[in-house]
């Protein structure tokens, strides 16, 4: 079959920009669809194709004229929900006979979204085995409802969904990613700030935590599932033109013995690379040696979710770190020399005190590089069930992690205005 895999545009509009003409002047990074080289990893009896419109100048409308795809499978994230429901309608008007399926983070975790008259079918959670036995079925015109993970579409009825219960086999391992298939856009694909291209790579699919805005325990059925040490070093050969990789794990270390194993395997074969990876207060509080290895093999940055500086609101998102323990973390990575980039999330209800004692501890802090978010309760989490009531605006445009969905106590202007002002303070003292 000939399958056209498609990474949606930029999305998500701004509420500070466009209500209050306020810039925030936010770089977007553009990195690689390694969701969509996942899953044409193990299509090889296929004919497949990537087009990434996040690269200025691809063409849909031309793609599908000289592919003349069977099947289109498009991936999205919550902000980007709107936009592929657009990009669905698009294709069918193109060709009805084009059988569409979409996948990624907001399908696993609000399949019904996408329950619509033209979209056929819908998969949930890891997609590389369902994904491909929903192809091999559609090439071999056997049906299709009974496959767990892949729900067929009926609007205007619920959604029948059989549910997958993820392991490793659903990994595919044997199946590598297909970056040759975006090797034309590898150029585009680099850190603006570093002047570095990056490649991806997945060491691992879901998470040993549970904290209370995250939307990605629904992708593996809440486990947590690693690739083999041998694949990993596999993929990292692959990325031979990419001097720096970003392990995209929501939690590289997540079993501190197998994350030794993968240095000293990394560290036998001679690899010589610059690694970013993610990894959680607590465990760089338990195992500072493990980030000493790691640094001594080529890791430059570590990703933190440190979310908050209260206890009490870390406490009530389920987060395992405190004050302390962040304050721990920061150093012990100090210490070692490697760079740290620190998510912080900024809630509506923050008040003016609370924007200026996040901003004088991020001044006072060794964080590289603060990203800031918008408390975002994303369809399908927990914070999502407990605050439903509240959420003023339930456009998934404004669901990029920069708008607040929920009433701000501040007036909207200044939240917005404090909001951009500790963004680019943090900018300014950027590290990297």
């Amino acid at each position: 079959m000939k399958i056209l895999l498609v990474n949606p545009p930029n999305s998500g509009r701004d509420v500070a920009f466009e209500k209050f003409g306020l810039n925030s002047g936010e770089s977007i990074f553009r990195g690689e669809p390694l969701c969509l080289e996942t899953i044409a990893g193990p299509l090889d009896s296929h004919d497949v194709m990537i087009l990434d419109l996040k690269v200025a100048g691809e063409d849909l409308d031309a793609t599908l004229s000289r592919f003349q795809p069977e099947v289109v499978g498009l991936t999205a994230v919550t902000c980007e929900a709107n936009t592929v429901i657009r990009l669905c309608e698009h294709i069918k008007q193109h060709s009805q006979s084009i059988q569409v399926v979409v996948g990624g983070m907001h399908a696993s975790n609000d399949p019904e979204f996408f329950n619509r008259p033209n979209i056929d079918y819908i998969v949930i959670g890891l997609g590389k085995a369902s994904f491909k036995q929903l192809i091999d079925r559609l090439d071999t015109g056997r049906p299709v409802d009974d496959i767990p993970g892949v729900a067929v579409c009926h609007a205007g009825s619920n959604l029948q969904i059989k549910v997958r219960s993820y392991c490793k086999e659903d990994l595919v391992e044997d199946a590598a990613p297909r970056y040759d298939l975006v090797s034309h856009y590898r150029n585009h694909y680099f850190i603006p700030s570093l002047k570095v291209s990056m490649g991806f790579i997945a060491t691992a699919f879901g998470c040993p935590y549970s904290c209370t805005f995250c939307c990605i325990g629904a992708v593996t059925g809440r486990r947590y599932i690693t690739h083999t040490i041998k694949n990993v070093i596999r993929d990292i050969a692959l990325l031979d033109d990419s001097p720096l990789i970003r392990l995209v794990d929501a939690n590289t270390f997540g079993d501190i013995k197998r994350a030794r194993l993968l240095s000293d395997e990394i560290r036998r074969a001679q690899i010589k690379k610059q690694f970013i990876v993610d990894a959680c207060v607590e465990t760089i509080v338990k195992a500072p040696d493990l980030f000493k290895e790691w640094r001594d093999i080529g890791m430059r940055g570590v990703v933190i979710g440190f979310e908050e500086i209260d206890n009490d609101i870390l406490a009530g998102w389920q987060k395992k770190n405190t004050l302390d323990t962040i304050k721990k973390s920061i150093d012990i990575l100090k210490n070692l020399g490697i760079s740290i980039i620190g998510d912080f999330v900024v809630s509506p209800s923050y008040s003016e005190r609370d924007f200026l004692k996040l901003g004088e501890f991020l001044r006072r802090s060794n964080i590289d590089v603060p990203v800031i978010a918008v408390l975002t309760p994303l369809p399908g989490t927990r914070l999502h069930e407990s605050v439903r009531s509240k959420i003023v605006n339930h456009d998934l445009d404004y669901y990029s992690f920069a708008n607040a969905v929920m009433p701000t106590h501040m007036p909207e202007r200044d939240f917005y205005e404090h909001l951009i002002a500790l963004r680019r303070d943090a900018n300014e003292h950027s590290k990297l």
